[in-house]
């Protein structure tokens, strides 16, 4: 006799796994055309949402769609390994256990953080079943799995011997305790009220001096010029001629940029390579100048720039 209500627990319980275990979502049937997608990796270090849900139901439909249309269907499953969040989140546990995290070495540290994708690459498993999607796990891959490494690596190399890519020095945005650079996408900013601090920069072999006013005083160490806009009638003869950097007592250049705010501070902006300012980032990509960090990389002040 049916039940006089629908329960889909009852109903669906064991279906998924008699799915799996008689390889309804196989792919190797070489007899028939192939029909292949690889599942948008979610990041083992969270769970599904609506999103994946919506996202995984469409690739699903296409895939059962194919298999009834004859095709040889594969959907590879596999997840991301969040490189920063993951290394966040295995750090936050090995120091609620008492470990210091930067005193293990690499295999140990390692070790951790596979026992920490294995747990939460578990919960995934489980919510793909209970979404029913038509998975080949005898495929499934991890981005961190030996074959893609060695496969990202080899394609780095290629590209470098190749002269397409190349290695710099460049303005990052820098995790201190990760000890590893972040995205742009990565980073929360937050507005902070802070104060203009007034520094009277000397102009070799003259009385005059320009005054760069700055929020960041203690990164004078590392600055490599002195920009102004070229329009600004105040300074644009000064352009070419060189200032003394304060307490380092060097030369740097008084260089021109139509970045430059007149309007704001003084209209003297100092260039230290590890700012985020445009007429900064600007300045030093078009004028190529000497990249002197100011910090170490636990974002303490250097002694020596």
């Amino acid at each position: 006799m049916l039940d006089k209500k629908y329960d889909h627990k009852k109903v669906e319980e064991g279906k998924y796994e008699n799915w799996k275990n008689k390889g309804y979502f196989t792919a190797g049937d070489i007899s028939k055309k192939p029909y292949a997608i690889v599942i948008p990796p979610p990041n083992v270090t969270g769970k599904l949402h609506i999103g994946h849900a919506w996202d995984t139901g469409l690739q699903d439909i296409l895939i059962r769609y194919k298999k009834l249309k004859g095709f040889d269907i594969l959907w590879v499953p596999g997840m991301d390994h969040a490189g920063i969040a993951t290394q966040a989140k295995v750090d936050k546990r090995l120091r609620d256990e008492g470990i210091d995290p930067r005193g293990m070495d690499r295999e140990d540290w390692l070790k951790a953080a596979w026992a920490w994708k294995d747990e939460y690459a578990e919960n995934i498993h489980k919510q793909w079943a209970k979404l029913g999607l038509a998975l080949d796990y005898t495929k499934e891959r991890f981005t961190l799995d030996d074959g893609l490494s060695k496969a990202v690596k080899k394609v780095f190399v290629d590209l470098y011997n190749k002269n397409l890519i190349y290695r710099g020095e460049r303005i990052i945005n820098w995790d201190p305790i990760q000890l590893t650079a972040l995205s742009n996408e990565e980073v929360i900013y937050k507005d902070e009220e802070g104060s203009f601090y007034h520094l009277k920069y000397s102009i070799e072999n003259s009385d005059e001096y320009l005054d760069v006013a700055t929020t960041r005083p203690e990164t004078l160490f590392g600055d490599t010029a002195v920009a102004v806009n070229p329009n600004d009638k105040r300074y644009k003869h000064l352009i070419g001629k060189n200032v003394i950097l304060p307490i380092v007592d060097k030369k740097i250049p008084i260089i021109g940029d139509e970045h430059a705010d007149m309007e704001k501070g003084t209209g003297c902006v100092k260039t230290t390579p590890n700012g985020t300012s445009p007429v900064i980032i600007r300045v030093i990509k078009d004028m190529i100048m000497a990249v002197n960090s100011i910090f170490n990389i636990k974002r303490k002040e250097n002694v020596v720039c």
